[in-house]
């Protein structure tokens, strides 16, 4: 009961630097992407969003390997193994200089000839496009490089790293808008040259704070090929899982290009944005909470693994509900707010993405519990080939003449699809709970939303479509997602908790 308790206190405190960095971050993207759609102008916004997003598609060898690694490293130290967790260490680096290279290789056979070829960008732009493709590779190999380093400061759970480095790059990126205001050259090889100095910098600041404090990553080379195959292994299944989702995520990018141009990919970067910046909330959570669930697998105690994805589930959906429900209700007043102008189609694109992040955030902890077991086969290969019809029935669903927001639609089903299978998948891995799941947290999201709805829905449609009323929608909305969230969303020893926390508050405010 120690144990769990001083678990509980952890995931709190990391979670609560995560939010500290969230918000930090937040603000300021919120300020900066209104000053740089306004500085680069729609269509060269679009430009950015569709060039890099070329090569974030051949990012999929990250994301498999990335997933690799923080199983490995995670595993090692729940198990308490330093030598093994050194080598796992030491062969993550190996694999990653290795995905980088072949990324490298990738972008400047296949994505220059994609570019140049397929790609729709007004000719008085290519040259600008091809600076800011090149720069998008370096930016990429950067981040697959420090991805080792990351996962030992979240296997380690150390995230007051992630917070106090997150200010610098914050600033960092103030400073790039400063500059792009000041310069004379071309905004956007400048911007794209500026993000790309950035990530440098910040890969180079984790390797240093990895090195200072954690003894394994103090990098020799060496070569296990056993451990290295068997990490492959595993990162294989996760490289399908990986392609999957950035194929779809990318093809979707692609195909608003071929089709509409890179104005329509504008709007699909502003919903990415907004996208980004709410999920960002069930990120920080799942971060504190991941490396739970995989030591309570390697230390056999399942009822706690259970409760613990039931727990990431549940209050993924209650805090992204809470920021998602006055964004849906008032997406128009909020855009023009932030943004002043806004692409055509963005609304119904961000209100389509906010669904859509819901209910793929609440199926994180399956992934993590999945990837636990150390046996992936079966859920990456299915779930891939789910994910992977988006593309092929969005592309079909355009060719017959459907609007942009189309493809949102058949992503939005597809993912309702695809956590149904989760579920089950999951059941057989792990002996999962279904009907304990089903009765613990979808009724009980379901029963909040229920309860939250109406009234904001009743001043949206009632009252005259004004700012204050607008402001009121949202204030309202929030608050009775707040007030549901506890009568029905939490357990009771949750809600005594939460009342033990504010009473403790409220005595420190008072006695100050």
């Amino acid at each position: 009961m120690t144990d769990i308790s001083a678990n509980n206190i952890r995931i709190a405190k990391n979670t609560l630097l995560l939010y500290f960095r969230m918000l930090f971050m937040m603000l300021v993207s919120l300020y900066t992407s209104r000053v740089i759609l306004a500085a680069l102008g729609i269509e060269d916004f679009g430009i950015y969003n569709v060039v890099g997003g070329v090569i974030t598609m051949f990012g999929f060898f990250n994301g498999a390997m990335s997933s690799s690694t923080q199983r490995y490293i995670t595993f090692a130290l729940g198990k308490g193994d330093f030598n093994q967790l050194q080598k796992v260490f030491q062969t993550s680096v190996n694999i990653h200089l290795l995905v980088a290279l072949v990324v490298l290789f990738l972008g400047e056979t296949v994505g220059l000839w994609f570019l140049y070829e397929k790609m729709v960008i007004p000719s008085s732009r290519i040259e600008a496009a091809f600076w800011v493709y090149q720069f998008s590779i370096v930016t990429m190999m950067a981040m697959i490089v420090s991805v080792p380093y990351n996962a030992v400061i979240i296997a380690h759970e150390k995230m007051s790293a992630f917070a106090y480095i997150s200010v610098l790059e914050v600033l960092l990126k103030l400073g790039i808008v400063y500059l792009l205001y000041l310069t004379e050259s071309d905004k956007l090889i400048v911007y794209a040259a500026l993000l790309c100095a950035m990530q440098l910098l910040i890969r180079v600041v984790y390797g240093r704070y990895c090195s200072c404090y954690f003894k394994e990553t103090h990098y020799v080379y060496g070569w296990d090929s056993r451990l290295f195959k068997e990490m492959l292994c595993f990162g294989g299944w996760n490289l399908w899982g990986g392609f999957a989702t950035v194929f779809f995520s990318q093809g979707i990018n692609i195909l608003l290009n071929m089709f509409f141009g890179p104005v329509v990919n504008a709007a699909r970067g502003i919903a990415i944005q907004v996208q980004g910046a709410v999920v960002q909330f069930s990120i920080n959570f799942q971060t504190a909470l991941n490396p739970q669930i995989t030591k309570s697998y390697a230390l056999g105690d399942f009822t706690y693994m259970y409760s613990l994805i039931f727990r990431s589930s549940r209050f993924t959906f209650l805090l992204l509900a809470v920021i998602s429900l006055p964004i849906l209700l008032e997406t128009d007043m909020i855009l023009r707010l932030w943004l002043k102008t806004v692409p055509h189609y963005t609304v119904l694109f961000v209100r389509l993405m906010l669904c859509i992040v819901i209910i793929d955030a609440m199926a994180g902890a399956f992934m993590v519990a999945a990837q636990s077991t150390g046996r992936i086969r079966v859920y990456q290969s299915v779930i891939g080939g789910i994910l992977l019809s988006i593309v092929p029935i969005s592309y079909l669903v355009l060719k017959l003449g459907a609007e942009p927001s189309s493809v949102f639609v058949v992503h939005l089903f597809i993912c309702v699809f695809a956590f149904i299978v989760r579920l089950f998948i999951i059941h057989s891995m792990i002996s999962f709970p279904l009907r304990s799941y089903f009765y613990q947290v979808l009724l009980r999201c379901l029963f909040v939303l229920l309860l939250a709805v109406p009234l904001p829905i009743v001043l949206l449609y009632v009252f005259p479509a004004t700012l204050w009323i607008g402001l009121l929608v949202c204030v309202v909305s929030v608050v009775t997602m707040l007030l549901s969230s506890f009568v029905i969303g939490l357990t009771g020893d949750e809600k005594k908790f939460v009342i033990m926390k504010m009473k403790e508050l409220g005595k420190r405010y008072f006695n100050n």
